[in-house]
């Protein structure tokens, strides 16, 4: 291959959006039908390894421990997570299905916080930071009511989810993150993400 071929092809994959590259990381706004397979099958593979189907969501923080933890759900670990569900029952998703999850409106990120009593979760909130740009999310919801954790009446006793919804273009999906989690009852957990590297 002469240089004037390899600098030829070296400009056209800097110009073919993310998006559109089938192993591409990040969180993909707009994926490609080859992006679609790919995550159908890896929710497919699921069933061989006898993964559960939410464990393929991408997910940071100290995961099985009593410290806040969390989960992204993009649209393509969304498209995995529906193809391991319905591979464990010996089926397949519908393209109905399939659209009501690539034209979601939001990125979905899901926080698991411990607290010392039941409502302690009540008015939570969470924040992106990218630089110095501070993104809000759509809506944020929360556990009214928390959950016993594994050790009550131990320290933590209580456990909820906090899940906030970021519209899509309102952040960059291949910047380093800041996430501030505000729980209902004080005090500030963050963790520090680069969506760049997200599956």
């Amino acid at each position: 291959m002469s240089v004037r071929t390899q600098a030829i092809l070296f400009l056209i994959l800097i110009y073919i959006p993310i998006s559109e590259r089938p192993h591409a990381y990040a969180i993909v706004i707009t994926p490609s039908s080859s992006q679609v397979q790919a995550a159908i099958q890896k929710g497919q593979s699921a069933v061989r390894s006898q993964t559960p189907p939410s464990q393929l969501y991408w997910r940071f923080g100290p995961s099985g421990s009593l410290k806040p933890h969390g989960l992204i759900m993009t649209k393509l670990g969304g498209v995995a997570v529906l193809s391991a569900h319905y591979a464990f029952r010996s089926a397949v998703p519908s393209s109905q299905d399939l659209a009501r999850v690539t034209k979601e409106s939001d990125l979905q990120l899901s926080v698991t916080v411990f607290g010392a009593f039941p409502e302690f979760a009540v008015d939570s909130y969470i924040l992106l930071k990218q630089g110095t740009h501070l993104i809000k999310p759509a809506r944020v919801r929360s556990d009214a009511r928390a959950h016993r954790s594994e050790v009550w009446p131990d320290d933590p006793p209580f456990q909820a989810k906090i899940v906030a919804f970021f519209s899509y273009g309102t952040f960059d999906p291949l910047a380093s993150t800041t996430v501030f989690v505000f729980p209902g009852e004080g005090g500030e957990v963050r963790f520090e993400l680069d969506f760049s590297k997200i599956p």
